[in-house]
């Protein structure tokens, strides 16, 4: 059946030129190592999350009204509805600790220096639309902890003058978070973001396929280090065959993604989903403390420190603009980050901030 099958294929397509010169004989660096693998197990995550999320619409209802028992429906008496929502919930997190390794390690290795300006804003742009999932999807269970968090978050916009209040009321469709929110965000969550989302990566592969991995500045090869003054496409002859080596090598961190995440869901189910999501919305009770998910721990703490909001949200926009746009602000050729002290310095300065204002946050 195989056999037939593949000859089928084979006729038609054939199969077997397209896997020798898209797979055996597309070459990578033979110096790559595990975080060249991240954005395909980020890629995964998406799968997973796409899936996952498939099967919790079967039961979810994105009315104010019904859509925190829906919910509870789904984790007490749907068909493994728990399962499914847990992998969403920790799903989430862990694809954006991916992304965000995935972006560090990318900037370590100077990877986003000419001709790869375009690829690293797309990557950047998903990690914004991944963001934008998160939240929207923060709201949809309802609960006390979402529709909290997502009245701070939606009231931010009222920092800046003129159009602060529209933009706010462009979101909550109204003054505040109400049923009508909730349908816009769910909206937003399954019809808007996932198109976004799937051709800022068709256009990530395209990019990378196009010009050519990488190799890690600190064994650059002799491609790398040429003037790029007109397109080439960098190849490596005498690098590893994508397919097995680096195919083995993805499915190998996949492997440890699925690890840690069946780890969370088994052991540490309550890790994403303290006490207050567990009670429904009450706009007419404010609980005592609300904070965002971790990866907006940091923004939030730096927003509590600077009292003038409009200041602070305003440093936070330059901040993001100035990462999108990080390519055309280092101009300089040499790639390997542990040539040059002062961006190591402030690399390593910046992630230890952000460290320090996400424990901050939390433990505040």
């Amino acid at each position: 059946m195989w056999q037939r099958i593949k000859q089928g294929l084979e006729t038609r397509i054939g199969l077997e030129d397209l896997i020798n010169t898209k797979l055996k004989s597309y070459s990578v660096p033979r110096n790559t190592n595990i975080f060249y693998t991240l954005g395909g197990v980020a890629l995964v995550a998406f799968i997973i999350q796409a899936i996952s999320g498939f099967f919790l619409l079967i039961y979810y209802v994105p009315h104010s009204d019904h859509a925190f028992r829906s919910v509870q429906y789904i984790m007490t008496t749907a068909p493994f509805g728990w399962l499914f929502r847990l992998m969403h919930v920790v799903g989430s997190n862990l694809m954006v600790a991916v992304i965000f390794l995935h972006l560090l390690s990318v900037f370590f290795m100077g990877s986003y220096k000419k001709p790869r300006e375009l690829t690293w804003i797309a990557g950047w742009l998903m990690l914004l639309v991944t963001l934008t999932f998160c939240l929207s999807g923060y709201l949809l269970p309802w609960s006390q902890l979402s529709y909290w968090t997502t009245t701070v978050v939606t009231a931010m916009p009222t920092a800046f003058p003129y159009v602060g209040d529209y933009i706010a009321n462009l979101l909550r469709g109204g003054e505040f978070v109400s049923g009508i929110t909730l349908n816009r965000f769910f909206a937003l969550h399954v019809a808007f973001l996932p198109p976004i989302l799937v051709g800022l990566m068709v256009i990530h592969v395209f990019l990378i396929r196009r010009i050519g991995l990488s190799s890690p500045p600190f064994d650059a090869s002799s491609e790398e280090t040429k003037p790029w003054t007109e397109y080439r496409h960098v190849s490596y002859p005498n690098g590893n065959s994508f397919y097995p080596y680096f195919v083995l090598k993805e499915l190998y961190m996949v492997a440890l993604y699925l690890v840690v995440m069946f780890f969370v869901i088994t052991f540490m189910p309550t890790l994403f989903l303290p006490e207050a999501s567990n009670i429904p919305a009450n706009p007419l009770m404010t609980p005592a403390y609300i904070k965002p998910q971790w990866y907006f721990l940091a923004p939030y703490q730096m927003l509590k420190l600077i009292p003038n909001k409009f200041l602070g949200i305003s440093m936070q926009i330059a901040l993001i603009g100035t990462f999108l746009l990080w390519p055309f602000f280092d101009t300089k050729t040499e790639r390997n980050i542990l040539k040059r002290p002062l961006l190591l310095a402030t690399f390593t300065a910046s992630l230890v901030l952000w460290v320090v204002l996400t424990m901050w946050g939390r433990s505040s």
